[in-house]
């Protein structure tokens, strides 16, 4: 659960931030007041979990000073863009995080264990990284290439979707491979006792 969590936090964290800056744009069409509440919201939720007593990792700490670092250059330059380039810094981390090899394992059950090699939850990890990047990928090309408004929807629906998504095409794949290897495993043992028990009968 750690793994997941270290890579979840800064998410949440860049989640309430840009959420922030999203609506107020939409709702005030003014990006500057857009940038101060979305700097004082990433600064509000680090300070909540200190006050809390929790602690507050690097990454958390670094999504926060990529807030105020691109909320910064925002309100100098009055060019949303650096806000909005903002998450593909943090699924690029969150992407180079899950990189690390059988990130996924904790999250397999017991009984998934016994039908399913290490590798296949360790593939699925990899994939999990794949659709970090190319999240970040996708964001700059919005981000640099499209409007406001445009980038808003993207970033409202695609990183949700493609999580929920990828979520559960994994679930119904490994299930699937879980049961058919169970099934092959159970018929090789029927197999095994039959041929056993013919053995015995010709002795």
């Amino acid at each position: 659960m750690k793994n997941l969590l270290f890579a979840a936090r800064p998410l949440a964290l860049d989640l309430i931030s840009t959420l922030v800056f999203v609506v107020l744009s939409a709702v005030t069409h003014n990006v500057l007041l857009a940038t101060g509440v979305a700097i004082a919201a990433g600064a509000a939720r680090v300070l909540y979990l200190r006050l809390r007593g929790q602690h507050v990792n690097a990454m958390q700490w670094m999504s926060l000073g990529l807030v105020v670092v691109t909320g910064g250059a925002t309100l100098l330059t009055k060019d949303p863009r650096f806000m909005m380039a903002k998450p593909s810094v943090i699924y690029l981390l969150v992407g180079a995080a899950m990189l690390e090899r059988g990130w996924m394992l904790p999250y397999l059950p017991p009984a998934g264990r016994e039908h399913l090699s290490d590798e296949v939850m360790i593939g699925w990890g990899y994939v999990w990284a794949g659709l970090m990047f190319v999240t970040a990928a996708l964001n700059a090309v919005f981000a640099l290439a499209t409007s406001l408004a445009v980038w808003s929807l993207f970033i409202a629906i695609f990183p949700a979707a493609s999580k929920i998504g990828l979520f559960a095409i994994q679930y119904l794949a490994v299930r699937a491979r879980a049961i058919r290897n169970a099934r092959r495993t159970a018929a090789l043992a029927l197999a095994l006792a039959e041929t056993q028990r013919q053995e015995l009968l010709a002795a």
